[in-house]
């Protein structure tokens, strides 16, 4: 899926995406960036609120397993189970969150959906501002495969 498609995708099936004006920077299966302006994103003290940065952290985490999901031609449903977010320094610009796959977890994550039906994987997406690292998400999604028709 191209940038410009994913971001269609995100717009259309995920609204806050587009309130948000999430743009995506570069997207291959496993691998992410997206980008925020402030100006949506802005709260009280000038900074981008910690909501905006938190979901686009997921959207990243969320986007890199999507892709890879869906070049393995991998019918399911995948949602968010548990976050954890680091706020390390205040975001005062425009911000991106990188996502990608750790390929190491892959062939377990792939067995055990499999097996079971149903998976759970951890992605962590770290989100830049003026070129340092301002938050790092940890997200846990479970998948679950769609039945066979």
């Amino acid at each position: 899926m191209t940038p410009a498609a994913l971001e269609t995708y995100l717009h259309d099936h995920i609204p806050l995406s587009r309130a948000m004006a999430v743009r995506v920077v570069s997207s291959a299966p496993g691998h992410v960036e997206l980008s925020a302006p402030l100006g949506p994103n802005i709260n009280v003290h000038g900074t981008a609120f910690g909501g905006s940065v938190s979901t686009l952290g997921v959207l990243a985490a969320w986007s890199a397993l999507h892709l890879r999901l869906d070049q393995e031609a991998i019918a399911c449903q995948l949602v968010i189970h548990r976050s954890q977010i680091d706020y390390l320094a205040p975001i005062a610009g425009d911000f991106t969150a990188i996502a990608r796959l750790d390929e190491a977890n892959w062939p377990a994550f792939l067995h055990m959906l499999t097996r079971r039906g149903k998976a759970r994987l951890t992605v962590v997406a770290e989100l830049s501002f003026a070129g340092q690292v301002a938050a790092r998400l940890t997200g846990e999604f479970v998948t679950i495969a769609e039945p066979h028709a």
